[in-house]
């Protein structure tokens, strides 16, 4: 069994956040570096398999200041020897996609192959509305489900996975598309440059761009592995399981579980993909360890104000909520890998919400008190 952490990058406790504007406030902002590099340390140390991250901007709010993807990422990565760093993710609709392409090459030989990326659809309208790459683009949610601005959404994302996909696995390629044209159509390099001819491909002796390349190739080959963050969506699901991304499920209902497992089995042998037991997706929640179940459900009090005052505004429901004692944290997981099986658990962290002690308490527990029971599994 493999554990990642996952933190969404909050700038501050309870109180700091109901002052208002913390997002702006530089102090904060160190607190909470220094909070991930600490908590990215320790489950380095206590044998991690991951940690992660998401994507967000103009979070002025200060809770999910996570405002850009590699630089944070490269962060973790220096903090750490061992463990992978899960960018999850790219939202793509805020993004060029051969950049993206790009990025995640380069970023993955700066941690010599310690990443793990997602793409995601964004459902944040305020930042993904004004760095949108293209008219049109929004994002979505429970409020445009099936709506026109959903169906163009999904195929924008498609669309772009494609052409990353596509960077990554070739030298040099062209892409036409509904939204994309790589390279533009008819682009003719203004001036000479020999060296393209002489140590490049895809550009004629007329100098016309035929195609493009990024540089670096990807250390891993043939990319860093690629999931789905936070899939709530059989739509999803079934999507990666013809590109070859494992879902990752947070929730408690383990019957859906049981359809999204099932499902994404049927549909990669559809497509010619064999999946080993227990990858077809990754299970997980919020982690809140403390030495009673009391105890725990009195942190948590936090981190459900947090869901009910953020979360719940973008229609995200609650993720299975694994709080308390060892024995009942170590149940939780039990019962979840007797409905579906996974090989990796994704844990939230109530970092920044939730004071160091308690963050640091909850990992220390799970280290000493729940891990030794699952990782020879």
């Amino acid at each position: 069994m493999n554990f990642h952490s996952f933190v969404y990058c909050t700038i501050g406790t309870r109180p700091q956040i109901e002052a208002g504007m913390a997002g702006k406030k530089p102090e904060l902002y160190q607190n909470m570096l220094e909070e991930i590099g600490e908590y990215a340390r320790y489950c380095d140390d206590i044998g991690f398999t991951g940690f992660g991250h998401p994507e967000h901007h103009l979070e002025i709010e200060g809770l999910e200041v996570a405002n850009e993807p590699g630089l944070l990422s490269m962060f973790i990565g220096m903090q750490t020897k061992k463990l992978r760093v899960d960018l999850f993710g790219y939202a793509l609709p805020g993004h060029n996609p051969l950049r993206v392409a790009e990025h995640v090459a380069t970023l993955d030989h700066m941690l010599k192959g310690r990443l793990n990326v997602a793409f995601v659809r964004g459902y944040q309208e305020r930042w993904l509305r004004c760095l949108a790459t293209k008219p049109g683009l929004t994002g979505v949610g429970p409020w445009n489900k099936k709506d026109p601005a959903d169906v163009i959404n999904r195929e924008y994302y498609e669309e772009s996975i494609a052409v990353i996909k596509k960077a990554w696995a070739n030298d040099t390629f062209s892409h036409k598309g509904k939204y994309w044209n790589f390279p533009p159509e008819n682009l003719v390099n203004p001036h000479e440059q020999p060296t393209y001819l002489k140590y490049g491909q895809g550009v004629d002796e007329d100098y016309t761009i035929r195609e493009v390349g990024i540089a670096p190739k990807t250390y891993q080959q043939p990319h860093p592995p690629l999931y789905s963050g936070f899939t709530a969506s059989m739509t999803t699901a079934l999507y990666w399981a013809k590109e070859g991304g494992k879902p990752v499920v947070l929730g408690d209902n383990l019957e859906f579980c049981k359809t999204i497992w099932n499902a994404y089995r049927q549909e990669a042998e559809r497509h010619g993909r064999e999946i080993p037991y227990g990858e077809e997706a990754a299970w997980g929640g919020y982690l809140i360890l403390a030495d009673t179940d009391e105890e725990a459900q009195e942190w948590a009090k936090d981190a459900y104000w947090m869901w009910d005052n953020w979360a719940l505004g973008f229609g995200m429901p609650y993720p299975a909520m694994i709080i308390g004692g060892p024995e009942t944290v170590k149940r939780r997981i039990r019962e979840a890998r007797e409905a579906v099986p996974f090989n990796e658990c994704f844990f939230l962290l109530g970092q920044g919400i939730l004071g160091r002690d308690k963050v640091m308490k909850t990992l220390d527990l799970f280290a000493n008190k729940v891990m030794p029971e699952f990782v020879d599994m």
